[in-house]
């Protein structure tokens, strides 16, 4: 499910759901009636998280566990600061997990992650403070930053 009212500058995640509610609650309602009960549904449109858990809660007799979220543009942004400050490719960080809604109470984490087979904070150790505060804060308000471009 992609639908979803798009987010405009100035708009948390949290004035998006208003809308969000609607559009999901009546997918919801026609997934109920129309869709077969092994149907697997993937919502992409955030805030992804929210949306699904709204899916599931207008559609009963779907299963929860047919019903899954991909935050992945988080997953990738957090990626690529990482990246950019090893100065080495994107493709050689890995296991770096978001934790949450996409929105600013997110968390991206890196205590699992790697750069090139070695832990993120030991390639930057020099950038603790970075890792700690302004990579935080950028993963979680990048989607506002590119609104407002």
């Amino acid at each position: 499910m992609v639908g979803g009212f798009p987010r405009k500058a100035g708009m948390e995640r949290k004035d998006v759901m208003s809308k969000n509610v609607s559009i999901y609650a009546s997918q919801a309602a026609a997934l109920e009636k129309h869709a077969s009960k092994d149907v697997k549904i993937l919502v992409v449109a955030n805030p992804a998280n929210t949306n699904a858990l709204v899916l599931k809660e207008h559609a009963p007799s779907i299963p929860a566990e047919n019903i899954t979220a991909l935050t992945r543009l988080d997953h990738n942004r957090a990626l690529a600061q990482v990246a950019e400050r090893a100065q080495v490719h994107v493709s050689e960080v890995k296991n770096v997990i978001i934790w949450g809604n996409h929105s600013s109470t997110q968390y991206p984490d890196v205590s699992h992650g790697t750069v090139g087979g070695k832990p993120i904070r030991e390639v930057l150790a020099d950038s603790t403070e970075w890792l700690n505060s302004e990579f935080i804060e950028t993963v979680q308000q990048r989607g506002a930053a590119i609104i407002k471009v």
